[in-house]
Protein backbone atom coordinates (compact mmCIF):
# COMPACT_ATOMS: atom_id res chain seq x y z
CA UNK A 1 0.00 0.00 0.00
CA UNK A 2 1.87 3.09 -0.86
CA UNK A 3 1.31 5.73 2.34
CA UNK A 4 0.99 9.61 1.33
CA UNK A 5 1.40 12.52 3.45
CA UNK A 6 -0.56 15.22 3.47
CA UNK A 7 1.52 18.46 5.13
CA UNK A 8 0.40 20.74 6.99
CA UNK A 9 3.00 23.89 5.92
CA UNK A 10 2.36 26.52 8.11
CA UNK A 11 2.07 26.76 12.01
CA UNK A 12 0.75 30.05 12.67
CA UNK A 13 -1.86 30.25 15.77
CA UNK A 14 -4.46 31.84 13.38
CA UNK A 15 -3.78 29.33 10.33
CA UNK A 16 -6.05 28.35 7.20
CA UNK A 17 -3.85 25.86 6.39
CA UNK A 18 -5.13 23.28 8.97
CA UNK A 19 -8.73 24.11 7.77
CA UNK A 20 -7.42 23.45 4.45
CA UNK A 21 -5.01 20.40 4.75
CA UNK A 22 -8.27 18.74 6.68
CA UNK A 23 -10.16 19.25 3.47
CA UNK A 24 -7.43 17.99 1.20
CA UNK A 25 -7.01 14.66 3.76
CA UNK A 26 -11.01 14.15 3.78
CA UNK A 27 -11.32 14.63 0.38
CA UNK A 28 -8.06 12.42 -0.96
CA UNK A 29 -9.68 9.47 1.61
CA UNK A 30 -12.95 9.67 -0.76
CA UNK A 31 -11.62 10.55 -4.08
CA UNK A 32 -7.91 9.13 -4.00
CA UNK A 33 -6.80 5.62 -5.53
CA UNK A 34 -7.79 2.79 -3.46
CA UNK A 35 -4.34 1.61 -3.35
CA UNK A 36 -3.16 4.21 -1.34
CA UNK A 37 -3.67 5.54 2.17
CA UNK A 38 -3.38 9.10 3.14
CA UNK A 39 -2.20 10.42 6.55
CA UNK A 40 -1.64 14.03 8.14
CA UNK A 41 1.81 15.18 9.41
CA UNK A 42 2.04 19.05 10.41
CA UNK A 43 4.57 20.50 10.99
CA UNK A 44 3.27 22.44 13.79
CA UNK A 45 3.63 19.18 16.44
CA UNK A 46 7.55 18.83 15.54
CA UNK A 47 8.51 22.37 16.44
CA UNK A 48 11.47 22.61 14.73
CA UNK A 49 14.26 25.42 15.97
CA UNK A 50 16.15 27.21 13.01
CA UNK A 51 18.11 24.51 10.95
CA UNK A 52 20.78 23.57 13.62
CA UNK A 53 22.42 20.30 12.54
CA UNK A 54 26.32 20.92 12.48
CA UNK A 55 26.55 18.95 9.06
CA UNK A 56 24.75 18.93 5.55
CA UNK A 57 21.64 16.62 5.85
CA UNK A 58 23.32 15.05 2.71
CA UNK A 59 25.76 13.41 5.17
CA UNK A 60 23.52 11.56 6.85
CA UNK A 61 25.14 12.73 10.25
CA UNK A 62 22.41 13.65 12.79
CA UNK A 63 22.77 15.10 16.00
CA UNK A 64 19.69 16.00 17.34
CA UNK A 65 16.34 14.33 19.09
CA UNK A 66 14.18 16.79 17.12
CA UNK A 67 15.61 15.98 14.26
CA UNK A 68 15.88 12.03 14.52
CA UNK A 69 11.98 12.64 15.22
CA UNK A 70 11.33 14.30 12.17
CA UNK A 71 13.42 12.16 10.13
CA UNK A 72 11.48 9.23 10.99
CA UNK A 73 8.03 10.84 10.31
CA UNK A 74 9.30 12.01 6.76
CA UNK A 75 10.69 8.59 6.05
CA UNK A 76 7.71 6.19 6.32
CA UNK A 77 6.21 8.02 3.48
CA UNK A 78 5.74 7.41 0.11
CA UNK A 79 5.17 10.64 -1.23
CA UNK A 80 3.76 13.75 -0.25
CA UNK A 81 1.00 16.88 -0.78
CA UNK A 82 2.72 19.82 0.61
CA UNK A 83 -0.57 21.98 1.70
CA UNK A 84 1.43 25.78 1.93
CA UNK A 85 0.40 29.31 1.73
CA UNK A 86 2.86 31.91 0.14
CA UNK A 87 4.60 34.11 2.21
CA UNK A 88 6.08 37.59 0.52
CA UNK A 89 5.84 35.99 -3.08
CA UNK A 90 7.90 33.02 -1.24
CA UNK A 91 7.69 30.22 0.59
CA UNK A 92 6.81 30.24 3.95
CA UNK A 93 10.15 29.73 6.00
CA UNK A 94 8.67 27.38 8.44
CA UNK A 95 8.22 24.94 5.50
CA UNK A 96 11.69 25.57 3.77
CA UNK A 97 13.57 25.38 7.21
CA UNK A 98 11.80 21.45 7.71
CA UNK A 99 12.83 20.89 4.14
CA UNK A 100 16.07 21.26 4.53
CA UNK A 101 16.97 19.64 7.69
CA UNK A 102 16.52 16.08 5.34
CA UNK A 103 17.86 15.05 2.47
CA UNK A 104 17.98 11.04 1.87
CA UNK A 105 14.51 10.94 3.37
CA UNK A 106 13.24 12.81 0.42
CA UNK A 107 14.75 11.36 -2.64
CA UNK A 108 13.23 9.37 -5.15
CA UNK A 109 9.70 10.09 -4.02
CA UNK A 110 7.19 11.83 -5.54
CA UNK A 111 5.52 15.58 -4.19
CA UNK A 112 2.51 17.69 -5.18
CA UNK A 113 1.00 20.81 -4.02
CA UNK A 114 -2.51 22.07 -2.70
CA UNK A 115 -1.73 25.69 -2.38
CA UNK A 116 -3.33 28.73 -0.92
CA UNK A 117 -3.03 32.51 -0.77
CA UNK A 118 -4.10 36.21 -2.25
CA UNK A 119 -3.16 35.27 -5.48
CA UNK A 120 -3.12 31.18 -4.74
CA UNK A 121 0.01 30.54 -3.43
CA UNK A 122 1.36 30.07 -7.16
CA UNK A 123 4.52 31.61 -6.26
CA UNK A 124 5.77 29.69 -3.66
CA UNK A 125 5.46 26.49 -5.50
CA UNK A 126 7.24 27.35 -7.95
CA UNK A 127 10.26 27.88 -5.62
CA UNK A 128 9.35 24.48 -3.87
CA UNK A 129 9.67 22.70 -7.59
CA UNK A 130 12.79 24.11 -7.79
CA UNK A 131 13.65 22.55 -4.27
CA UNK A 132 12.49 19.67 -5.11
CA UNK A 133 14.74 18.64 -8.10
CA UNK A 134 17.65 18.87 -5.73
CA UNK A 135 16.03 16.86 -3.39
CA UNK A 136 15.60 14.00 -5.88
CA UNK A 137 11.32 14.53 -5.32
CA UNK A 138 9.30 14.00 -8.28
CA UNK A 139 6.73 16.80 -8.34
CA UNK A 140 3.46 16.52 -10.24
CA UNK A 141 2.31 18.85 -12.73
CA UNK A 142 -1.19 19.02 -11.64
CA UNK A 143 -1.62 21.78 -8.38
CA UNK A 144 -4.56 22.78 -6.45
CA UNK A 145 -4.59 26.53 -6.34
CA UNK A 146 -6.60 28.22 -3.33
CA UNK A 147 -7.51 31.94 -3.29
CA UNK A 148 -8.27 33.85 0.10
CA UNK A 149 -11.08 35.68 -1.27
CA UNK A 150 -13.18 33.60 -3.19
CA UNK A 151 -12.51 29.72 -1.39
CA UNK A 152 -13.48 31.06 2.28
CA UNK A 153 -16.65 32.82 3.47
CA UNK A 154 -15.74 35.60 5.17
CA UNK A 155 -20.14 36.71 5.64
CA UNK A 156 -20.68 38.25 9.09
CA UNK A 157 -16.74 37.88 10.34
CA UNK A 158 -14.57 41.08 11.69
CA UNK A 159 -12.61 40.95 8.50
CA UNK A 160 -10.27 43.66 10.57
CA UNK A 161 -9.73 40.70 13.57
CA UNK A 162 -6.44 39.23 12.96
CA UNK A 163 -7.49 36.21 14.08
CA UNK A 164 -10.32 35.88 11.85
CA UNK A 165 -9.60 33.34 8.95
CA UNK A 166 -12.92 32.61 7.44
CA UNK A 167 -14.43 29.58 6.87
CA UNK A 168 -12.83 27.29 4.10
CA UNK A 169 -15.30 26.82 1.29
CA UNK A 170 -13.36 25.67 -1.91
CA UNK A 171 -15.04 25.44 -5.12
CA UNK A 172 -16.34 22.54 -6.36
CA UNK A 173 -13.46 22.14 -9.15
CA UNK A 174 -11.21 21.91 -6.58
CA UNK A 175 -12.23 18.65 -5.69
CA UNK A 176 -11.81 17.15 -9.14
CA UNK A 177 -8.30 18.77 -9.04
CA UNK A 178 -7.39 17.27 -6.31
CA UNK A 179 -8.16 13.95 -7.52
CA UNK A 180 -5.90 14.71 -10.66
CA UNK A 181 -3.45 15.57 -8.64
CA UNK A 182 -3.23 12.69 -6.34
CA UNK A 183 -3.50 10.15 -9.69
CA UNK A 184 -0.55 11.36 -10.86
CA UNK A 185 1.15 11.74 -7.43
CA UNK A 186 0.40 7.87 -6.44
CA UNK A 187 1.34 6.78 -9.39
CA UNK A 188 4.66 8.60 -9.36
CA UNK A 189 5.14 7.34 -5.88
CA UNK A 190 4.98 3.54 -7.20
CA UNK A 191 6.71 3.53 -10.11
CA UNK A 192 9.28 5.34 -7.33
CA UNK A 193 9.56 2.56 -5.39
CA UNK A 194 12.17 0.04 -7.50
CA UNK A 195 14.48 3.40 -7.73
CA UNK A 196 13.86 3.81 -3.83
CA UNK A 197 14.53 0.01 -3.50
CA UNK A 198 17.84 0.02 -4.98
CA UNK A 199 19.12 3.14 -3.38
CA UNK A 200 18.14 1.80 -0.28
CA UNK A 201 20.44 -1.55 -1.12
CA UNK A 202 23.72 -0.16 -2.13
Amino acid sequence: MTRIAILTASTRTHRRGKAVADWTLGTARRVGPADATFEALDLAAFGLPVLDEPAPAAWGLVAHDHTRRWSEAVAGFDGYVFVTPEYNHGVPGVLKNAVDYLFHEWNDKAVGFVSYGVNGGVRAVEQLRQTAAELKLADVRTQVVLNTYTDFDYTGLDVTDPTVTGLFSPAERHTDDLAQLLDELVTWSRALAPVRALAGAR
